[in-house]
């Protein structure tokens, strides 16, 4: 089966799930969204929603994630010489998070199929533990422990992928619960699992002990030094899967160590935006992101919908950074150079969380320098009342405020497939006055602009700039 195919029978899986669909947020001049903002909590706003927890993730998360090189497969070896690399070549410009993708407790993973029988290492408790065999390190009931310790004492933050859930194997055994007298049947429900892969079922959250379950579970995660926790199989359907986002979150909440929760797939329904951001700092658009233009130019829209939900410890997540060597070494990326500009002009203005896919192993010096420019990551760290502004097909245009509070960053995107010169009227996007004009890629400044900024964009480009007022 090829990659593509693979990425796609998962999609149609997916889309199997019913969801809500959500409309697009309008763009409003800077000040008018800053004064929105400002009544709705920084954040859009829901009956009865709670202010997400900001201290978790005050600015969007940056790191890299095992799924898009590795697939399932990555071993204690591969994760080391990795982070070592992320440490040495990303950890200085922000990108701190190193995650393990999913079946790390499977001992024959090979690839992007999932074994449709697979018997995980577990614990006496229903618990996933890493594979011995894969990771030597978690013999003894050590678990991911010394790995973390590793990898804390590079400087990152050591995240690890996990499944809505309890293991089926563990059902299989009728394995028990820690510190109750139920076991893994009592609490599972066997009519919920997920539709693309085999490993577990739904835990009834009505049930004795389902909530133990989560909470011995995420005790295990903190013993291990576990800070951040990509939890996939929730999002979609999310109505039925709330009850378990709300019990990993509180099981968070109680296991005694700060962790970052991200929800996983999409998409998820723009109409639980309220609910999404009391129990999770991240939470996915869309399904899995992958290199075609075809998804990147979807992703405008998703973001759109999403924008009045943003904000610290409140991240709608475009998914990761298929950028440099990709699918077990089998490819680059399809993105043209252009194309990667405009993901990363996308995900900085729309303040995405930056997590990087490709194999780092293979980081060449333009992908290393595109993920890297300071200039533009600040944009995603530190910017703010982001908006998008809909002034003519094929164009897509943002804004946002700098940390300062004066100056202002302008990203123009060429949806079309061939070049053009675009010019924005600034009063069309709540500009007025004189402004010194910078390109944040290229890192130089362009001179005096008044009235209207101009700009030649490549087919399925983006420019960036930053625009100081003339005092």
């Amino acid at each position: 089966m090829t990659k593509a195919s693979i990425d796609l029978t998962r999609r149609k899986a997916l889309q199997t799930a019913a969801g809500l669909s959500g409309v697009v947020v309008g763009a409003a001049p800077l000040s008018a969204l800053a004064a929105m903002r400002q009544a709705n909590g920084s954040v859009g706003s829901q009956a009865g929603a709670r202010a997400p927890v900001t201290d978790l993730a005050p600015r969007p998360p940056m790191g890299w994630n095992s799924w898009n090189s590795f697939a399932g497969t990555i071993n204690e070896e591969q994760s080391l010489e990795t982070a070592a690399i992320m440490a040495e070549k990303l950890l200085p410009f922000g990108y701190d998070v190193f995650t393990v993708d999913i079946q790390w407790y499977e001992p024959d993973a090979t690839s992007y199929s999932y074994n449709p029988n697979p018997v995980p290492a577990l614990d006496g408790h229903a618990r996933l533990q890493p594979a011995p065999n894969r990771f030597p390190s978690a013999r003894d009931g050590q678990g991911f422990a010394p790995l973390a310790d590793k990898v804390h004492a590079l400087g990152l933050k050591f995240g690890i992928h996990v499944m809505r859930g309890i293991a089926r194997h563990a059902v299989k055994l009728d394995l028990p619960i820690e510190g109750t007298r139920y076991t893994a049947r009592d609490i599972a429900d066997t009519s919920s699992v997920c539709p693309w892969n085999p490993d577990m079922y739904g835990v009834d959250m009505s049930k004795p002990g389902a909530q133990e379950y989560y909470d011995g579970l995420f005790r295990m995660y903190a013993s291990w030094g576990v800070d951040f926790i990509k939890m996939d199989d929730m999002s979609r359907p999310y109505d039925a899967h709330a009850p378990e986002i709300e019990a990993a979150a509180k099981a968070i909440a109680r296991c005694g160590r700060p962790m970052v929760l991200s929800l996983s797939p999409g998409e998820t329904p723009v109409p639980r935006g309220g609910h999404v951001r009391q129990y999770a700092q991240m939470w996915r658009i869309s399904d899995d992101f992958w290199d075609d233009w075809g998804l990147l130019a979807a992703q405008f829209t998703r973001l759109e919908n999403w924008n009045m939900w943003m904000g610290p410890g409140s991240w709608p997540d475009a998914d990761m950074l298929p950028l440099g060597r990709l699918a077990l070494g089998d490819r680059n990326t399809k993105f043209t150079p252009d194309e990667q500009v405009t993901l990363m002009t996308l995900w900085s203005i729309a303040r995405s969380p930056l997590i990087m896919g490709g194999d780092l192993r293979y980081l060449d010096a333009k992908t290393l320098a595109l993920l890297t420019n300071p200039e533009v990551l600040g944009v995603n760290q530190n910017s703010t009342a982001n908006a998008p502004h809909f002034l003519e097909d094929g164009l897509k245009v943002w804004t946002a405020r700098g940390a300062r509070g004066f100056e202002i960053y302008l990203a123009l995107f060429n949806l079309a497939p061939e070049a053009r010169e675009v010019s924005v009227q600034l009063d069309k996007v709540g500009l007025v006055g004189s402004f010194l004009l910078r390109d944040l890629w290229e890192r130089q400044d362009r001179g005096d602009v008044k009235g209207a900024v101009s700009a030649q964009v490549p087919e399925h480009g983006a420019r960036l700039f930053k625009l100081t007022p003339l005092v």
